[in-house]
């Protein structure tokens, strides 16, 4: 084999190495390919998701600001509770004192 024959024979191996490759790049991106249709769904799913998180974000804020509200609403039903059962205390106290007043003066 002398020289011309054997850049003639590497010539075609790399032309043929090349087209092989090309052909695999091709059918690679013809079977990869997404479609429009397919990247328009996905696009909705992602607003979908969005608006999902959205509305769950503004839950957790309107759960937290409720659970505040009745926290805040249990502590004042709590300290009036504790305001009347005082205000009972003092009363059946002054009314046993009544009694034990009305008593002695009755045994007189």
């Amino acid at each position: 084999m002398n020289r011309t024959e054997f850049v003639v024979a590497t010539a075609i191996i790399l032309f043929v190495a090349f087209c092989m490759g090309w052909f695999a790049n091709w059918l690679l991106h013809r079977f990869t390919r997404v479609s429009k249709a397919d990247v328009d769904q996905l696009e909705l799913m992602s607003q979908e998701l969005h608006d999902a998180e959205e509305t769950r974000d503004q839950a957790i804020t309107y759960l937290q600001q409720r659970e505040a509200e009745l926290t805040n609403q249990l502590a004042q039903a709590e300290a009036e509770l504790g305001a009347a059962m005082e205000g009972l205390r003092d009363a059946r106290q002054e009314a046993e004192e009544l009694r034990s007043y009305v008593e002695r003066i009755n045994q007189d």
